[in-house]
C-alpha cells in the first residue's frame, strides 16, 4: 500500500486499526513492531497523517436494531455479545490513542457510535428524555478516552457522518457540552456528508473551525428525482439522488473550502477518502492526489498590496481625516 500511495503521488497515508495487516494492535509492545511500520512508509517517504479507528468508534454505542450487522465489525470472540464487543472497541480505541502518540501522530480519526439513530426522524415521537438519555451515555463511554488522548496529546477527530449520534454540528455541540468542552474534541470535516444533509458546509467552517483537526476530501451530489428522496428509497448508490463522487466529479466547491481552511489557519492533512458510484477506485487514486495538490494555497508573506502602503504619523492620519488641518 506504501509503493501504491507513493506512485500515486500522495506523500502519507492515514493508518486504519481494525485490520492487523496494517498494524495489529495486540503487538505493540513487541521489540520492533512499530519501528517496523516507520520503517515501511519512510523508505516509500510517507508520513503519517491520521490513525483511523472508525469501527472500533462505530462500536462504541450500538443500538440493538443494529446488533446484528455491527458484528460483522466486531472480533468473532466478541460478536452476540454487545457489552464484550464495547469493551474490546474501548480498548482498541486506547491502544490506537497509544499508538498516536509513540509515532508523533497528534490526531485521531474515528466515528462516535450511534444509540439515538434509529429515532433520528420524529414519528412517532421519541418518550421524553431518551435523546438526553442517549448523549449521557455516550459522552460516558468517551470521556476516559478523551482524558486518555490528552494525556498522549492526541486530538479525538469525530468524522460528522450519518447513521452516528454525531452527524452534524448541533449533535456535536450536544456531545461537547457533556464532555465539558473537552480540548481533545475535535471534529473530521467531510463535506460530503455535509452537503448530502443539506448544510451550509462553508459555513460550518467559520463556525467550527477552532475544532476542525482532520479533512477528508471526499466529493457528492444531491441530484433532485421525482421519485426518490434524501433518505435514498432504499436504492443502491446509482439510483440514488445523494451519492459519492470522485473529487471534482461532484458538486462540492473544494476552492472555496481550500480557501476558508486557509483564511482560518488549518493545519492538518487533507486526506483523500475515496467513494465513487461510477468510476473506477484506480483512476480515482490517480487523479486524488493531483487534485489535492492543486488546491493547496500556499500562503503569501506580505499582503499583495504591501508595496502600495504608506506609513502615517499620527499627525498626517489626523490631517487626511479633517481632524487637524496641515
Amino acid at each position: 500500500m506504501a509503493r501504491f500511495a507513493a506512485g500515486n503521488g500522495f506523500v502519507a497515508l492515514q493508518i486504519p486499526v481494525h485490520d492487523p495487516r496494517f498494524i495489529d494492535l495486540q503487538r505493540l509492545d513487541e521489540s520492533g513492531y512499530i519501528g517496523k511500520l516507520e520503517t515501511t512508509l519512510h523508505g516509500d517517504r510517507l508520513a503519517i497523517s491520521e490513525i483511523a479507528a472508525h469501527r472500533a468508534g462505530q462500536l462504541m454505542a450500538v443500538n440493538p436494531a443494529y446488533d446484528a450487522v455491527m458484528d460483522g465489525f466486531a472480533s468473532a470472540d466478541c460478536r452476540g455479545d454487545p457489552a464484550r464487543r464495547q469493551a474490546r472497541a474501548a480498548a482498541d480505541l486506547g491502544a490506537a490513542i497509544t499508538l498516536a502518540g509513540r509515532l508523533g501522530v497528534v490526531r485521531l480519526a474515528t466515528f462516535s457510535g450511534s444509540l439515538a439513530w434509529p429515532f433520528f426522524y420524529p414519528f412517532p415521537p421519541p418518550p421524553e428524555g431518551l435523546i438526553d438519555r442517549a448523549f449521557a451515555a455516550l459522552a460516558a463511554r468517551w470521556r476516559p478516552l478523551l482524558d486518555h488522548a490528552d494525556q498522549a496529546n492526541v486530538d479525538i477527530c469525530f468524522e460528522l457522518h450519518p447513521g452516528q449520534d454525531l452527524h452534524d454540528g448541533a449533535t456535536f455541540d450536544r456531545f461537547l457540552a457533556l464532555v465539558d468542552g473537552h480540548p481533545r474534541a475535535k471534529i473530521l470535516y467531510d463535506p460530503s456528508h455535509m452537503l448530502l444533509q443539506h448544510m451550509d458546509y462553508l459555513g460550518f467552517i467559520d463556525r467550527y473551525h477552532d475544532r476542525i483537526g482532520a479533512f477528508h476530501v471526499k466529493d457528492a451530489e444531491f441530484v433532485v428525482s421525482d421519485q426518490r428522496g434524501v433518505y435514498g428509497g432504499y436504492g443502491d448508490w446509482l439510483e440514488r439522488p445523494g451519492r459519492f463522487r470522485s473529487p471534482g466529479d461532484g458538486q462540492i466547491d473544494f476552492k472555496a473550502i481550500f480557501s476558508r481552511l486557509t483564511r482560518h489557519g488549518y493545519d492538518g492533512w487533507a486526506v483523500l477518502e475515496w467513494e465513487c458510484c461510477l468510476k473506477n477506485r484506480l483512476d480515482g487514486a490517480a487523479e486524488g492526489a493531483r487534485f489535492i495538490a492543486d488546491h493547496i494555497i500556499r500562503v503569501g508573506e506580505t499582503p499583495f498590496d504591501a508595496g502600495m502602503r504608506a506609513q502615517g504619523s499620527p499627525d498626517r492620519l489626523d490631517a487626511m481625516l479633517g481632524l487637524r488641518r496641515p
